[in-house]
């Protein structure tokens, strides 16, 4: 029995996380939960499962929550605030923490479970993308496996499975291309939120959905892959694959690409992490080589597409220079989320941070913080509502 908290319980990657274990429950036991504010699913989630804590980040849903679950036996602690988000990363009884929440709110609480020595099932790329030089080493010190539940990262984990020995000549990080795969620079200005919202092959949270389509996501993707496999930035190159079939494929010297294929279904990843080394049967729907027509391949267009350009001149500058990008997107995005910015205002702000930022060659946590409450505050002072 592997005892697991999630960060992020009421997510896309929070849920889905749940039907892994709802549908595992001889091997696993949800001890620790996590949301923002959505309170009506968290106390659903305390009334099936049980847990033993459950954070919530606004202080005053917590109190609200603590009312809602007050007859729930046995008793589950509900705290809030970063402080209740770490108490559920450490938690003494759990074996493995899903990081599921959005944004650089993750970093803090990981680093936690990891100095708690807790297996982290890594589904916040902001956590590697803003302070991998420190999650990294530090994983390594405390004897913790860092098991990546992104599609694409648990793609290449797989490949590179009992090939520990071999050097990897590529790693080739696919990408669907999103919802305006082969349109114009002009053709996006025209881009609205319902647009952007329509993602044609994953079901994905808001925020991550509208980063698939400006390509942020690939860039991050991208400095997420070289801390989670140790490869420079010249080593990954990202190929449009639309029907997201080829989840993402490694090379090696020798020529020979191994490739990891399925539907796309983010329990296969979420379970993979879960279960390793184990694999055990995931209901849904499989692969049908006889009825599949064809799988293609492109180059992404960086030039109209400048997520992929930003993040690859960020890794290239490191130190504090992802963080600004990541920061800078974090804002830009809950700006059009919010529709007081045009889409391709998301491109302007991250430039114009990244242009006017100064770098700190390895920054630490409290410098890493610093540098997003730098980015929120010089785009409220240029972008006012």
């Amino acid at each position: 029995m592997k005892n697991v908290a999630i960060l992020g319980s009421t997510g896309s990657i929070g849920t889905q996380t749940i039907e892994v274990l709802r549908a595992n429950p001889d091997d696993f036991r949800l001890v620790a939960i996590s949301a923002g504010s959505n309170i009506k699913l968290l106390e659903e989630q305390i009334r099936e499962f049980h847990p033993e804590i459950c954070a919530v980040w606004n202080e005053d849903k917590a109190k609200e929550l603590k009312l809602a679950v007050a007859d729930v036996s046995p008793k589950c602690k509900i705290v809030s605030g970063m402080d209740g988000l770490i108490e559920v990363s450490v938690l003494d009884s759990s074996d493995i923490l899903i990081t599921a929440v959005v944004g650089m709110i993750g970093v803090t609480p990981t680093i936690a479970a990891i100095n708690a020595g807790k297996d982290i099932g890594l589904a916040n790329k902001e956590t590697l993308v803003t302070a991998g030089h420190i999650i990294m080493p530090l994983a390594k010190e405390k004897g913790v496996s860092i098991l990546p539940v992104d599609s694409e990262h648990s793609a290449i984990f797989q490949c590179l499975n009992g090939e520990k020995e071999n050097h990897i000549s590529r790693i080739l990080l696919t990408a669907s291309g999103g919802p305006f795969r082969g349109m114009t620079r002009e053709q996006l200005s025209d881009v609205t939120l319902e647009m952007a919202l329509k993602h044609p092959n994953w079901s994905m949270g808001k925020k991550i959905t509208i980063d698939s389509s400006t390509m942020v996501n690939k860039g991050l993707e991208v400095i997420e892959a070289k801390w989670l496999f140790g490869v420079a930035p010249s080593e990954i190159e990202v190929v449009v694959q639309p029907q997201s079939i080829i989840h993402s494929m490694v090379e090696f010297d020798d020529g020979a690409v191994m490739a990891q294929l399925g539907t796309p279904d983010m329990r296969l990843p979420i379970q993979y992490a879960l279960y390793y080394p184990r694999r055990v049967f995931l209901e849904g729907k499989r692969l049908e080589f006889q009825t599949l027509t064809e799988i293609t391949f492109s180059k992404p267009n960086i030039d109209t597409f400048l997520g992929l350009k930003y993040a690859y001149k960020a890794i290239e500058c490191g130190g504090s220079m992802p963080t600004v990008l990541n920061a800078a997107n974090e804002c830009a995005v809950a700006k059009f989320l919010n529709k007081e910015i045009r889409f391709l205002e998301i491109y302007d702000m991250i430039d114009f941070c990244m242009e006017n930022h100064k770098n700190i060659s390895s920054p630490t946590v409290e410098e890493i913080l610093e540098t997003e409450r730098w980015v929120y505050e010089i785009i409220e002072s240029r972008w006012k509502a």
